[in-house]
C-alpha cells in the first residue's frame, strides 16, 4: 500500500462531501469540485475523515492510491481555503491592468496581450507589476499561471520577463565576459 494513500484526508467544517460511486463531488465556500476516480479505487466517509482504499490490492491498482487520495486531498483544500500563484512582471514598460474579469498585458511587443481566465479562476493585479491566480482547482490555477508565464518567460541574460514570485532566474554573462 502507498505511504501517502493510507493517510486519511479531514473534512474541515463547512465542506461537503458527495460520494457516487466513483463521482466524487465536493462543495465549500470557494466553489464545487468535482472528480471521476480510478475504478480500481473506493472512498469511504466516516464523519468528517475521507479514505481511499483500493479494490483490490494489486501492482497496477497501487500505482493509483497516492494519486487518488493526493487528487481529492487538494479538491478538499481548494473548496475550503483555495489555491493562489503569484506572478511578477520584470522589466522597463512591463505591466499588466485590469480589465474586466480579464487582464492585459504590456510586455514589450507591438500589441498588449488580452487574456481572460477560464470559469472558476480570478486574476488580481497589484501595483501593476504582480498578478495573482487564485481558484479552487490547484491544476487550473497552475496551468492559468504557466499560461501567463508563457506570455513572455525569463530570458537568461538580464531576467526580464513573466516569472513566478518566488523563482530565482540564474542569469548568463554576456558576450563581453568571454574576450578577457
Amino acid at each position: 500500500m502507498s505511504r501517502i494513500g493510507k493517510n486519511p484526508i479531514e473534512v474541515p467544517k463547512g465542506v461537503e462531501v458527495k460520494i457516487n460511486g466513483n463521482n466524487v463531488s465536493i462543495k465549500g465556500p470557494k466553489g464545487s469540485l468535482n472528480r471521476v476516480i480510478h475504478d480500481s479505487m473506493k472512498l469511504e466517509q466516516s464523519g468528517s475523515v475521507l479514505k481511499v482504499v483500493p479494490v483490490i490490492d494489486t501492482l497496477e491498482n497501487r500505482r493509483f492510491h497516492g494519486l487518488t487520495r493526493t487528487l481529492v486531498s487538494n479538491m478538499v483544500i481548494g473548496v475550503a481555503e483555495g489555491f493562489t500563484k503569484n506572478l511578477t512582471l520584470v522589466g522597463v514598460g512591463y505591466r499588466a491592468q485590469p480589465k474586466g474579469k480579464g487582464v492585459t498585458f504590456s510586455l514589450g511587443y507591438s500589441h498588449p496581450i488580452e487574456f481572460d481566465p477560464p470559469e472558476g479562476v480570478e486574476l488580481k493585479v497589484d501595483k501593476l507589476v504582480n498578478v495573482m491566480v487564485t481558484g479552487p482547482d490547484k491544476q487550473m490555477v497552475g496551468q492559468v499561471a504557466a499560461k501567463i508565464r508563457g506570455f513572455r518567460p525569463p530570458e537568461p541574460y538580464h531576467g526580464k520577463g513573466v516569472r513566478y514570485a518566488d523563482e530565482v532566474i540564474q542569469t548568463k554573462v554576456g558576450k563581453a565576459a568571454g574576450k578577457k
